[in-house]
């Protein structure tokens, strides 16, 4: 290929260099930083014997918890559930209710502190 003039030339090798090398935004860059959990979610009912949360007095984060439907709520952790495992969430029926139908039961998730 002949360029006309060198300013061509250089025109052509820049734009070519910009395409190569784009620049992240800085939004890509926080939600990289950011570390997701995946598991499942239940609930129980805060007023009755349902479920396995007892208070602990000291579990106060915040979270953001989306369904696999792709609903999404922000919770305060307030219990913790000593029977769940590390890769479950016990909601309050309320929060459940915010993703999925309580009739489902249980469903996929993925959280993340805020």
């Amino acid at each position: 290929m002949r360029f006309s003039s060198p300013f061509t030339a250089v025109a052509a090798f820049l734009a070519v260099g910009v395409q190569a090398n784009p620049i992240a935004s800085p939004e890509a860059n926080i939600t990289a930083r950011t570390t997701y959990f995946s598991g499942d979610a239940t609930y129980y009912y805060p007023d009755g014997n349902y479920g396995a949360c007892f208070s602990s007095g000291s579990a106060r984060n915040q979270f953001e918890i989306v369904a696999d439907n792709g609903n999404n709520i922000d919770v305060t952790i307030g219990d913790l559930c000593p029977g769940c495992a590390t890769e479950q969430i016990d909601l309050s029926s309320g929060a459940f209710a915010a993703l999925a139908p309580l009739s489902v039961g249980v469903i996929p998730v993925v959280w993340n502190f805020k």
